[in-house]
């Protein structure tokens, strides 16, 4: 652990926030996303300490008080907001008094419970998907409206293709998708090697053969363009660069208007309901689990309050009440 010569007691409250990062950044290799919400928590956390009497200047100085008299100044944010705020003071807490025992980490005299409510993901239905993939390959069909720029419209077309069917097909982050290189998409094989949360590798198999087919479509259009590096993203730009998640969002969100679908539509639409409709087919909740990158079981198990209709097939089939006799 690089620590310095300074002990964390002694450090001020800035220091330790930068050291904690640096940490986070170059030993844990975070992601960009879980560093910016660590940066911006405890960066808020140490903007609200001077409008507290005494102000505490150093890590040691800090007590439950404080973080008390944080959370109450938070309490209008959403819960899960809150939660995570919590999380982050907590978690740079715990790194300092790992790196001295002597350090009194004030977050063990609190009892923090958030209560956040359980929200629902949104699905999108069979009759959703059959109206946005009638969409989708019905626009294949239509030619560039100039044809000195038929080679950039296709190219665009496969990339829209590629991104709804592999978002649904796999169930993968936005993050993940737009961070696949060549190498890790092994078409042959039918696979790819996805690079998860806390940097955590596991191998999906695609198994459908219209996505495995507009998946070498898209390969071989930007082969043709930008060449084949093993390294360069799978997923590209004009610029022939890496396509960023907002493009992405903004692709679905303009596909799902062009289909009629009015609910909102978003990359993490699929992902729910990629996992929702493999529960309604009876695949067991560890397999699902395994194929999104969830560390716990629990982040899966969300979607076991979505998927109804295997439910109520098997209670309807299956339910003994059946084979007893009916009421008067």
């Amino acid at each position: 652990m690089l620590m310095g010569a300074m002990k964390p007691p002694s450090l001020m409250l800035g220091a330790a926030i930068e050291r904690f990062l640096f940490f986070c950044r170059y030993e844990k290799n975070l992601s960009r996303p879980t560093l910016a919400a660590y940066k911006l928590d405890l960066s808020q956390f140490a903007a609200f300490l001077p409008g507290v009497a005494p102000c505490p200047a150093r890590l040691s100085s800090i007590t439950p008080d404080h973080l008390r008299a944080f959370l109450r100044s938070i309490s209008h944010y959403k819960p899960r907001t809150i939660r995570r705020k919590a999380a982050s003071l907590k978690a740079m807490f715990h790194y300092h008094e790992l790196a001295d025992e002597t350090f009194c980490n004030p977050m063990r005299k609190l009892d923090i419970r958030i209560r956040v409510p359980l929200q629902l993901p949104h699905v999108l239905t069979t009759a959703e998907l059959s109206a946005l993939l009638h969409t989708l390959y019905a626009e294949q069909r239509r030619p560039a409206p100039h044809p000195a720029a038929a080679a950039t419209h296709r190219e665009r077309q496969l990339r829209t293709a590629a991104i709804v069917e592999l978002l649904f097909g796999t169930g993968l982050r936005v993050s993940e998708l737009c961070s696949l290189t060549l190498s890790r998409v092994d078409l042959s094989e039918g696979s790819i090697r996805v690079h998860g949360k806390g940097s955590k590798e596991r191998i999906i198999q695609i198994c459908q053969p219209p996505i495995l087919h507009i998946l070498r479509e898209y390969r071989a259009a930007t082969i043709r363009q930008h060449g084949a590096a093993d390294s360069r993203p799978f997923f590209m730009n004009r610029f022939g660069r890496a396509l960023s998640p907002q493009t992405v969002r903004h692709t679905i969100r303009s596909l799902a208007a062009r289909a009629g679908i009015t609910k909102r539509v978003t990359p993490h639409t699929f992902r729910h309901t990629f996992a929702t409709l493999l529960l309604d087919e009876g695949v067991d909740i560890r397999f699902i689990q395994s194929i999104l990158g969830h560390s716990s079981l629990t982040t899966t198990q969300i979607y076991t309050h979505v998927s109804t209709s295997s439910q109520r097939s098997i209670l309807q089939m299956h339910h003994p009440r059946r084979h007893l006799p009916a009421g008067s």
